[in-house]
């Protein structure tokens, strides 16, 4: 495994447990606190060159990749990405959403819940296949979006990103020590320490604790032992998904499926917005594009191949567990379970627990890998600090970033109930995707000293109308989901400015190997499908989603931006910031 650039030997004699101030806080600003506070005071014209610098491909692939040290080991082919998309995304919310949703909001019609949501996911799998074709970096969302959108939205993207890779390790470890209690035949809270603290943060978790150190140890030691481990719990629960669903038809009722639209086309969208998140976890895969021998081809059929089957597989289980039994007598805890002891199979409950708690398996496994990969291309360019950026020279693994993710974890997990962490889950998943869509209309309908400003400024008005005209769509919805009149101007106005972008402006960028088809429309589609599937979660998930963003904001103002101006301008020394003149937006900068 050798160094990276210019660093060589002299990098290669350093201890990678190293604990220096230099190490966390290299940046100018923070060498001494007159040089904070002349940085404190430098705040908004800081700002303002953050705002509007964009990063480009070369530096995210090559100059960034330098912080690391090391390389990360190429070992990952398009049978890895396969199995780590089965793995990253069938989890247990495929045997716990289906039951609530089905019961609650949809009845049998949760079969097109899943073909609704998993549209709009397929939609964002094609931005992720774009972007990690051409930029196969280990950041992911992180960054493509500081690419084509700059430095602040794409910390914005980072916080939530980390935000969901904490919070969502904790919640699935927290449910991987209830299903294993089921498996055991004991209650879901059995295996927990109950103590006086206040409710939901008085039942604690050391199983969850140990699960998180146990899959962040394993993804630390080898990415390629990761990945045949995680075939072999993918195969595993596979099988059991298959013997689902055999055993559902095997006992199907066609008269289960009346009334099949019990709750109308409104049922169909509000357990589609929550069933959505079974799907998640694909964009790990991006983050692996950095270890991936050859991306260009692996990636697509890793992806596209994987969330296209996993797709059918969740209608097919959604449709067998409908035929079983009557929606209304369907137990939204443990549908399953519940529907097999009904038949006659009792004994299946059993191996329903085993299949969800080999589906955690896997998504604690991918997500731990996944996540430090985030982590360390985030640090890359100091947005956190450079230390979890760093490599080791051995494992070719992020052991530090991998370090971060799971002590915070476990942190949470071990305290939190999982109805307190899952309330922290709502928005971020479907804003970073909704995102992605807009930077991918970004790249290939602007290009930095190419695209005249005319045609900039015609792609900005377009992105607003299609935002602002999805989130009058997923508005009306909330308030009239039976009325009409909303949708003559809300609909109409998000296809003139698809329309227009088509029409008007010129295509600047060509995708080299492979590309979403039928842009700007696919990608249109997508930012209207999440932002109207955020509009389905309710007022509290945005109170919540804008409590967490003005903390990142803090974050931000008082250290995140500071260090990566100077990370930006090191060439310099620290002074004011000039006057920039016109080209600025097109400027190539870290």
């Amino acid at each position: 495994m050798g160094s990276t650039g210019e660093q060589g030997a002299e990098v290669q004699q350093r201890s990678y447990w190293r604990w220096s101030k230099q190490d966390f806080l290299p940046e100018e600003s923070f060498q001494s606190w007159g040089n904070y506070k002349y940085a404190l005071s430098q705040t908004h014209f800081r700002f303002m060159d953050r705002l509007i610098s964009r990063s480009h491909d070369g530096n995210e692939i090559c100059e960034l990749r330098k912080q690391s040290e090391n390389d990360m080991k190429r070992c990952l082919t398009w049978w890895d990405l396969t199995w780590f998309g089965f793995g990253a995304v069938i989890g247990a919310g495929i045997f716990v959403l289906t039951g609530q949703e089905a019961h609650k909001h949809a009845g049998p019609a949760i079969v097109l819940s899943y073909v609704a949501s998993g549209v709009s996911a397929m939609l964002s799998v094609f931005c992720y296949t774009e972007f990690a074709i051409e930029i196969p970096v280990a950041g992911g969302s992180f960054a493509y979006l500081r690419i084509e959108l700059g430095d602040f939205a794409a910390f914005i993207t980072a916080g939530n990103i980390l935000l969901e890779s904490i919070v969502g390790g904790a919640a699935v470890s927290r449910a991987w020590t209830s299903y294993f209690a089921t498996l055991l035949n004991r209650e879901p809270n059995s295996l927990r320490i109950h103590t006086n603290l206040r409710e939901g943060y008085n039942l604690l978790d050391p199983i969850a604790v140990a699960v998180l150190a146990t899959a962040a140890t394993i993804a630390s030691i080898s990415t390629r032992k990761t990945s045949v481990l995680n075939w072999i719990a993918s195969a595993i629960n596979t099988i059991v998904i298959l013997f689902v669903i055999i055993a559902g038809f095997a006992h199907a009722d066609a008269s289960n499926l009346k009334p099949f639209l019990p709750f109308g086309s409104e049922g169909i969208f509000k357990a589609a917005a929550v069933v959505y998140f079974a799907y998640g976890g694909f964009d790990n895969i991006a983050t692996m594009a950095e270890e991936t021998k050859n991306p260009s081809r692996d990636i697509p059929i890793g992806l596209l191949g994987s969330m296209s089957m996993i797709t059918i597989i969740y209608c097919l289980m959604a449709l067998s567990l409908c035929v079983m039994q009557p929606y209304t007598d369907i137990d939204p805890n443990a549908a399953y379970s519940v529907a097999f002891q009904r038949v006659g199979m009792k004994w299946a409950k059993y191996l329903v627990a085993l299949g969800a708690l080999k589906g955690m398996t896997t998504v604690l496994l991918v997500g731990a890998l996944g996540n430090a990969r985030y982590t360390t291309h985030i640090a890359r360019a100091h947005m956190i600090p450079p230390w979890f950026a760093l490599v080791h020279p051995k494992t070719g693994t992020p052991i530090h970033a991998n370090l971060l993710i799971v002590l915070a974890s476990a942190l949470i997990a071990f305290f939190s109930g999982l109805d307190i962490l899952s309330a922290l889950l709502s928005l971020s998943t479907l804003f970073v995707f909704m995102m992605m869509a807009v930077a991918l209309l970004v790249r290939r309908y602007y290009v930095r000293e190419i695209t005249p400003r005319k045609n900039l400024l015609m792609l900005v008005i377009f992105l607003l109308i299609i935002i602002a005209s999805s989130a009058g769509i997923s508005a009306y919805w909330g308030l009239k989901p039976n009325g009409w009149v909303g949708y003559v101007i809300t609909v109409p106005l998000w296809f003139l400015g698809t329309l227009g972008i088509s029409v008007l402006l010129p295509q600047q960028r060509t995708p080299k190997t492979w590309g979403v088809p039928l842009v700007p429309w696919l990608p249109s589609l997508s930012i209207a499908t999440n932002i109207f599937l955020m509009g389905s979660l309710g007022y509290q998930a945005f109170v919540r989603f804008g409590i967490c963003t003005l903390v990142m904001l803090v974050y931000y103002f008082f250290f995140g931006l500071h260090a990566t101006y100077d990370m930006a301008h090191q060439q310099h020394g620290p002074g004011p910031l000039k006057d920039n003149d016109e080209d600025t937006i097109g400027k190539a900068e870290p």
